[in-house]
């Protein structure tokens, strides 16, 4: 059935791509736009716009560069977040020397990556305190304004980040945004609680009819989506996917973007691996969507708008734009609005089987049969449960038993033990007596002795008379 049928459900490379070909990952949510495009045409009508073409270099797109050419609506909006610190649209001069700013620059040059514990070290040092202050301002001007519409609340964290990384312009690209990585986790972190899933937009309730329409494809199977999936060699319980199911499922625990970003990255990873395992031939990009598509259908992950939208509202715009955790991102979302169209045509079935299939009125063979076997399973396992009960009473019937033995055999010894005393006490009393008889014995004996002595001698003594004779 499947031979004649393109196999995977096939999106190129520039589907992927942002839709006004600057190069970077778009993303549905954005229309097909990246990030910043998306920023640049939600604009108010006549503002300029700013270049959004990839650098001569190629290389994944910076902080400094995407602050190169201030806007008018940019500077306003950085203006009112600098009110909101300082009061001024004006931050007030700085206070360190020239040697106090050095030497904190070359402490976060010389950050390890990843190193998060080191980062907050170095940001309450005494050198750090006007990032702190900076921080702790914008932390509590948040926290204070969290019924802000989310919308505006996601501007003023990407305005912060933009405003934070200009302290670091001097640094190559790449310490910038592993430094920037780490105030976005300081960051976010404190205000997961008050931006996520916020009030002011609609995320629980599509959060509530994702979940309902991933539970109402349940009947969906690898080979509908064709996943190289080997249902008839491969138990239930060792479906190599099932690594990939439990890292997407952890993403709902995690509150900074760039943790859940990384369990995107996790599940991704671990589809390909089982994508590997599952098919003689490497995997491509067609069985890589095919597969997380099997994975969120059957991890069906709590919170998945919820938490997509929080990365793309708060997290560090080079995280979605370009490199491995973008081109996961994307996926994941092409995944989401494959399943909220998906039809009959998709998974290559007639619109009256689709029907019967999402009504419950049909099941798919490979889905029987994994019931069947489960159904078996559990019958096995309630006929061991059974024997297990009949060997634990016949164990127990076996050692009442065994206790009356041991209480039949220490009876008897007890018997036996009191015979042997009585016996004991007969043969001493009548060693006592024979030796009160000895010497009338011996006599009578010794006499007994002399007489068959005297027999014997005569005896002899007639042989010998015949002998002569002869």
């Amino acid at each position: 059935m499947w031979a004649n049928k393109q196999r995977g459900i096939r999106v190129s490379q520039e589907e992927l791509l942002c839709k006004n070909a600057c190069g970077y990952y778009g993303n549905p949510a954005w229309q097909g736009f990246c990030s910043k495009c998306w920023r640049e045409k939600s604009r108010p009508a006549g503002t300029p716009r700013q270049d959004t073409r990839p650098s001569s270099d190629g290389g994944l797109p910076t902080f400094s560069k995407f602050e190169e050419k201030k806007n008018i609506e940019k500077g306003r909006r950085i203006n009112t977040v600098r009110r909101l610190f300082w009061g001024s649209s004006s931050p007030p001069k700085p206070q360190e020397s020239p040697e106090s700013h050095a030497k904190v620059l070359k402490a976060y040059q010389n950050l390890e990556p990843g190193d998060f514990t080191g980062f907050l070290k170095i940001l309450r040092s005494p050198s750090s305190q006007r990032l702190q202050s900076r921080c702790t301002a914008f932390l509590n001007t948040m926290e204070a304004y969290h019924d802000l519409p989310v919308q505006k609340q996601s501007d003023l964290v990407q305005d912060f980040y933009q405003s934070f990384a200009e302290h670091f312009r001097s640094f190559p690209e790449d310490q910038v945004t592993q430094i920037m990585e780490h105030v976005e986790k300081l960051i976010m972190t404190r205000l997961h609680k008050w931006v996520f899933c916020h009030d002011s937009c609609d995320d629980e309730q599509k959060d509530l009819a994702l979940q309902r329409r991933i539970r109402s494809l349940n009947w969906v199977t690898p080979q509908m989506l064709s996943v190289p999936f080997p249902d008839e060699t491969i138990p239930v319980t060792s479906d190599p996917f099932m690594p990939a199911i439990t890292a997407i499922i952890e993403m709902d625990a995690k509150r900074a973007p760039q943790d859940k970003l990384a369990c995107v990255s996790k599940c991704s990873q671990h589809v390909f691996e089982a994508l590997s395992t599952s098919n003689s031939e490497p995997a491509n990009a067609d069985d890589f969507l095919s597969g997380l598509i099997y994975v969120v259908l059957k991890a069906n992950p709590p919170r998945l708008h919820s938490n997509m939208q929080y990365v793309i509202r708060f997290g560090l715009p080079h995280s979605l734009m370009a490199g491995e955790s973008g081109y996961y991102f994307t996926n994941l979302s092409c995944a989401v609005a494959f399943i909220e169209k998906l039809d009959g045509p998709a998974l290559n079935l007639s619109p009256e089987e689709f029907t019967g299939y999402m009504q419950g009125q049909r099941a798919p063979a490979a889905l029987t049969k994994r019931q069947q076997l489960a159904s078996d399973t559990q019958h096995l396992l309630e006929e061991l449960k059974g024997r297990q009960e009949k060997l634990h009473q016949g164990a127990d019937v076996l050692n009442a038993q065994l206790q009356k033995w041991v209480q039949t055999v220490h009876s008897q010894l007890d018997e036996a033990t009191t015979q042997f005393a009585l016996v004991r006490m007969e043969m001493t009393a009548q060693a006592e007596v024979s030796q009160v008889v000895s010497p009338s014995a011996h006599d009578a004996s010794q006499q007994g002795d002399d007489k068959e002595q005297t027999m014997l001698l005569f005896n002899d003594q007639r042989l010998g008379s015949q002998d002569t004779d002869c």
